[in-house]
């Protein structure tokens, strides 16, 4: 029998945690069907191969065909799935709906350099949502860092990944249909909208400082 050297990662949270922003039922498909899928056809192409005993970084930045697109929706989906934190119901949000920047730390380097970068959280948020909404067909908007610094949004197809350009990736959502469509169903733009409201910033603050 095959031993797995990529393993499906552990969710941080309950499966319907982020209800209602994103349900129970898309987790189980997103995370426990599509995600596995990738974890176990990963597992088949690298066995006897250069990319077995690969860190799965490495493995996207090296490879071609079958087993980057394997390889880089791991690495894509374990950096998305990591990056929430449970939803929690907040005061008015009838009146005010949430924005995200609620949550994040005022004090914190990200945001310093989001604000350094776009001008405000505000145009950050929407050259990432315009950006998301405007990837035609499959892929992912990401914010990352350069070897400066430097924070920069960029639309990437199917199963690309920052780190194939040298940028460090910190955030990203993901536009392919199965991410919302149970959801949302084709209001992609709303999808977006929402996951605002349940990013954990200290994550991606951590991410951007280590």
């Amino acid at each position: 029998m095959l031993s797995a050297i990529i393993s499906l990662i552990a969710l941080p949270y309950a499966p319907n945690a982020l209800e209602p922003v994103i349900s129970r039922e898309t987790i189980e498909y997103h995370y426990g069907k599509h995600l596995q899928t990738y974890v176990d056809n990963l597992n088949k192409l690298v066995a006897g191969t250069e990319f077995e005993a690969m860190p799965l970084e490495e493995i996207v930045t090296k490879s071609q065909g079958a087993i980057f697109n394997n390889a880089g929706q791991i690495l894509n989906h374990n950096l998305y799935f990591t990056q929430f934190k449970p939803y929690e119901d907040p005061k008015f949000e009838e009146i005010v709906p949430p924005t995200g920047k609620e949550t994040i730390n005022p004090k914190s380097e990200i945001l310093k350099a989001i604000i350094r970068d776009f001008g405000s959280f505000e145009a950050f948020q929407a050259e990432f949502e315009q950006k998301g909404t405007t990837l035609f067909g499959s892929g992912w908007v990401w914010l990352s860092a350069d070897k400066s610094g430097k924070l920069v949004i960029t639309q990437e197809p199917n199963a690309g990944n920052p780190v194939t350009k040298g940028l460090k990736p910190l955030l990203t959502m993901d536009v392919w249909e199965h991410a919302y469509y149970i959801d949302y169903h084709n209001r992609r733009a709303a999808h977006l909208h929402s996951l605002w409201q349940i990013i954990d910033w200290s994550e991606i603050n951590r991410r951007y400082t280590e």
